[in-house]
């Protein structure tokens, strides 16, 4: 298969090395002059040339929406996979033929977040829910100052509630859609950037009356944390160290770092789409973040 991947930072450069260890010839669309062939300069040119089967968009998250509608202007009718976040705000998708498009929220491929779907979806079990998620910014990406990244700058779709907006989809992939929620956030801290570096949200769904997740940029050591109450079992989740415990038994798998990445491209190239994010999935998450901004400012709660 034919695979385009628009943007070559770090995520994009990860894109590129799985899919051709997944056996697909990879174009790459990068405004940078890179050390990379075939690479494209604009995305008009490398639908000409290239004729891609499959696009996976991995610009700046405020890039994606102009990156979508230029697919869907040049009448692109196959796969597509845009990098999370769909977009830095909630705005229509423009009328498209693709065959399939989905978001990268490559977590929900994580084994132990399926051991808990499983368990949670089991009816009337759950009680609380508490998931906990930081790492410190300048920390984020190697021989990079952190201040000119776009994790750094709200405009180009930085802020904890975007780039680790992972924790906001399988929140609502496990637990429901929000009924309500409010959330306190900003930037509290010294780092200098004027994007949200802190934010901890509580909210209601149909299957969890007390949801709590935190979010930072501040971590020294980073976390990823989830801590379940059901009827039954207190459940401890480690993605960092793929480790569970119930009722403080511990178990451990061992899971490479690139498992959820390529496995989000499996399913694509096989048509096995079950386990993927939707777009319109990914739109219910950044209602929420949007809700989560408007709680925050008003000191309030936000209803569905």
């Amino acid at each position: 298969m034919k695979v385009l991947v628009i943007g070559y930072g770090s995520i994009g450069q990860r894109h590129v090395r799985l899919l051709l260890g997944l056996g697909c010839s990879v174009a790459v669309v990068s405004r940078r002059l890179i050390e990379y062939s075939p690479a494209y300069t604009n995305l008009t040119q490398a639908l000409e040339n290239w004729r891609p089967d499959y696009v996976v968009i991995a610009s700046r998250t405020s890039e994606h929406h102009e990156d979508l509608s230029k697919l869907a202007q040049h009448g692109f009718c196959g796969l597509v996979m845009v990098e999370k976040p769909l977009f830095n705000f909630n705005i229509p998708i423009l009328e498209n033929k693709f065959s399939k498009l989905v978001v990268a929220y490559n977590l929900r491929f994580h084994p132990l977040l399926q051991r808990l779907k499983a368990i949670v979806d089991q009816p009337s079990r759950l009680i609380t829910a508490h998931i906990y998620v930081g790492s410190y910014l300048p920390n984020w990406r190697a021989n990079t100052d952190y201040r000119q990244s776009y994790s750094a700058q709200r405009m180009a779709g930085g802020g904890v509630l975007r780039d680790l907006s992972h924790e906001l989809d399988y929140a609502l992939w496990l637990f429901g859609s929000w009924q309500r929620l409010t959330a306190n956030g900003g930037k509290f801290s010294a780092l200098e950037i004027d994007s949200d570096d802190t934010y901890s949200i509580l909210m209601e769904t149909p299957s969890c009356s007390s949801v709590a997740i935190h979010l930072n940029y501040l971590d020294r050591v980073p976390r990823r944390q989830i801590l379940l109450n059901t009827k039954e079992q207190t459940i401890s989740v480690d993605l960092y160290s793929n480790s569970i415990s119930l009722n403080g038994v511990p178990e451990s798998i061992a899971l490479d770092r690139d498992f959820t990445y390529r496995s989000e491209h499996q399913a694509m190239l096989s048509g096995h789409f079950e386990l993927l994010c939707s777009a319109e999935a990914a739109q219910e998450t950044l209602r929420m973040i949007e809700a989560a901004e408007q709680a925050a400012r008003l000191h309030t709660w936000i209803e569905q």
